[in-house]
């Protein structure tokens, strides 16, 4: 996959982890067959089908079950198990944002975490646009593989709909398979 889709891609899951989808954003989706079909492939028609009210609460449910009320996405809380997010420099993450130049400002977010999820693909979106291999290679093995597959396909198992079933499906396999083709 070339950097220009790579970097598409982590912009995609980064928007689609960091809040519940509005009814601006299904119907972004639901015109966008590419990414249906990417991200649900043969359920991609529940999504085209299911009245937008009725869409956008059952897609709301499920993202505040899976991401907000059972388990953040937060690589802290998910590897050391606590309910403490370590913010400023003291979080390893956020130290290696501030080494690559990459500002985060946690007040202009509703994600109070430098290592949620959502921030962390920002940053390979970001690694990515500035052409940083080493940086890029060096993110994944030290943080996002040793969480993210794992707890996006432990989500899965537990998503109600299509669109967060596939979603996290693709996340896993995207960050995988990322690793695999810059090693």
């Amino acid at each position: 996959m070339n950097a220009k889709n790579r970097a598409q891609m982590y912009a995609f899951l980064s928007k689609m982890f960091a809040t519940a989808l509005d009814e601006k954003l299904i119907k972004e989706l639901q015109s966008d067959q590419a990414i249906l079909e990417l991200v649900m492939e043969e359920h991609k028609e529940w999504f085209e089908t299911t009245p937008l009210l009725e869409l956008e609460e059952a897609l709301n449910v499920d993202f505040n079950s899976l991401f907000v009320m059972h388990s953040l996405p937060i690589e802290s809380s998910i590897l050391e198990d606590k309910e403490e997010v370590l913010v400023g420099l003291q979080n390893p993450v956020m130290q290696f944002y501030f080494e690559h130049g990459y500002e985060l400002t946690l007040s202009k977010s509703e994600l109070l975490a430098p290592d949620h999820l959502s921030f962390e693909c920002a940053f390979m979106q970001n690694l990515i646009l500035k052409k940083e291999m080493d940086a890029q290679r060096a993110f994944l093995q030290k943080h996002l593989l040793n969480w993210a597959p794992i707890y996006l396909l432990s989500m899965m198992e537990m998503a109600q709909t299509p669109f967060y079933k596939g979603l996290c499906t693709l996340g896993a396999e995207f960050i995988i398979a990322d690793y695999e083709g810059l090693c």
